[in-house]
């Protein structure tokens, strides 16, 4: 059994959470028929969960274009690099398969409620509360993370992001400052200069 079937019971943890979704997606919807869009993120989303399942990670749910997903916060360097690695193949497939934007990523790690919502005969784990609204309300340019993520990672790890302001979260060392801003999380952070 892995750390996340384990949990048969209703608790609370400190979890890594994180969100992803593609930019462009409603421009390429616009474009494609709708058979098309819905073999495109599917191929997408069971790229992300393979490479999430593989590093200890889970894919809590897809919604359209995005998903939410967990680690548990002691393993926050594998996380990041297993985002990182996510950007790098979904990007290339995203590439091949003649999809006109690419990924991108938010971060937060704090307490969450989890555990398994039955309806009938089914059921299904989530994830609740606070951190999980901050994700979901960010906004980000490539992979962006809140400072809670950025004090769990290790110093190396540490060195291959800076800091944007304002609010303070951390960008890709090698990825360009964005260019607009929104009201959000802490205030005001940024988003990429393209529609959803």
């Amino acid at each position: 059994m892995s750390y996340w079937t384990d949990l048969r019971t209703p608790t609370e943890l400190e979890l890594f959470v994180g969100k992803y979704d593609l930019s462009q997606y409603t421009v390429f919807c616009e474009r494609t028929q709708p058979a098309r869009a819905l073999e495109l993120v599917t191929s997408y989303h069971g790229l992300v969960n393979a490479r999430l399942e593989e590093a200890g990670g889970i894919l809590i749910k897809p919604i359209g274009d995005a998903g939410l997903f967990a680690f548990p916060a002691e393993a926050t360097d594998t996380a990041v690099e297993t985002v990182e690695d996510i950007l790098e193949q979904g990007d290339a497939w995203l590439t091949r398969e003649s999809y006109p934007g690419r990924a991108r990523f938010v971060a937060h790690v704090g307490p969450v409620a989890i555990g398994r919502i039955k309806s009938q005969e089914q059921e299904w784990l989530d994830i609740i509360g606070k951190t999980v609204n901050i994700v979901v309300s960010m906004r980000g340019y490539r992979f962006t993370m809140t400072p809670a993520v950025f004090r769990h990672m290790s110093a190396p790890l540490r060195k291959r992001f800076k800091k944007h302001t304002p609010p303070t979260s951390y960008i890709g060392i090698n990825d360009p400052r964005p260019r607009t801003y929104w009201r959000g999380y802490e205030g005001v952070s940024f988003r990429e200069n393209d529609p959803a």
